[in-house]
Order: structure tokens, then sequence, then C-alpha cells
């Protein structure tokens, strides 16, 4: 009998006009997450993310897509949601960084403030929430998701690696990917 190995290919291919991605479009390596803002594993990953990509430099492409958990978490849409609606007035990033640094707080009037905090345009920004405008945007990146095979939080593609996601096994991970990359 054969064992099936199972290997998770974006679904969606990274793009710049639909993503939100720091690093160089043209690093050799990309790591995708999809995750939640409200999901306590997610927030223990962002530093670990944030010193790898400190380390990789120029080899990273990290890129961000939600995946949120609502069943499991009651303001995972709305945050979302939020990073969304601060991404088109610039501040993705700032909002991300903002949200896992806060996940205690993630309603509706709390979000508000942290839109003051980030210097957004505070009334766009309840506009956008009240009305979901970006939940077609949320909606399209879990799905992407589900087609890549993620089935949790958080889900790091392109050298998937067995939890824990530890500085030091993730990064060996995505430095051979990039090296392999570089050599091709």
């Amino acid at each position: 009998m054969k064992i099936s190995e199972w290997e998770p290919v974006l679904a969606l291919l990274v793009s710049p006009k639909r993503d939100h991605i720091r690093g160089p479009l043209a690093a050799p390596v990309s790591l995708v997450e999809y995750g939640d803002y409200e999901c306590p594993y997610c927030g223990g990953a962002q530093p670990i993310i944030d010193e790898i990509q400190q380390q990789m430099g120029e080899a990273l492409q990290f890129v961000f897509r939600n995946f949120p958990l609502a069943m499991i978490y009651p303001h995972a849409e709305m945050a979302a949601e939020a990073t969304e609606a601060a991404g088109v007035q610039g501040k993705f990033w700032d909002m991300h960084h903002l949200l896992y640094s806060r996940q205690d707080r993630l309603d509706f009037v709390v979000l508000t403030e942290y839109a003051e905090a980030v210097g957004l345009d505070t009334v766009r920004f309840r506009d956008d929430l009240e009305a979901h405008a970006f939940a077609g945007k949320v909606a399209e990146d879990f799905m992407s998701g589900v087609r890549s095979g993620v089935n949790g939080t958080p889900s790091l593609l392109h050298q998937r690696t067995a939890p824990p996601w530890d500085f030091n096994n993730l990064l060996g991970a995505l430095q051979n990917a990039a090296a392999a990359r570089k050599a091709a």
C-alpha cells in the first residue's frame, strides 16, 4: 500500500492587484499566510514571521490573506473587513499589526478607535464596515484558502512546515526554498 503525500498548492496566485504584499515582487520565494486576527496561534506566529522577514530581507515576499474562522471567533469576520477597509486607505499593514497586538478587543467600537489610531478617515471606515464593503474580498481570500487546502490558522504556504512554526524551522524551510529557486 502506498501512502499519499499531499503538498498544498496556491489555488489563487499572488497578485499585487489583489494581495497585501510586503517585500519585493521579484523575491525568489513567497510566504503566504492565511490568518485570522482573533486566532491566538496567528497572533503567536506574527512576531516569528516579522523576524523571518527581517532575516531574509529581499529574498522573501510575504503575503497575508484573510481566513476568518467565524464559527470559532465572533469578531474574526469584522476584523478581516477592517483590515481591508484600512487597506483602501493605504494602511493595511498598520491595521494588521495593531489587530494582532490587541487581539482581545475587536468589536466595532474598538475597531473604529484603532482606525483613528492608524490615521484613517474614520467616517469612511465606519461606513465601509457597516456596509460590509469588503465582505466579498474576505470571502474570496477564504475560498482561495479552502481551494489551496487550508483548514486552520495560521496556514503558511509556499513551504509548509509542521507545527509548531518556530523561528528556526520556518526560516530554514524558506531559505532552502529561496536557494533552490535561485539555483534553478
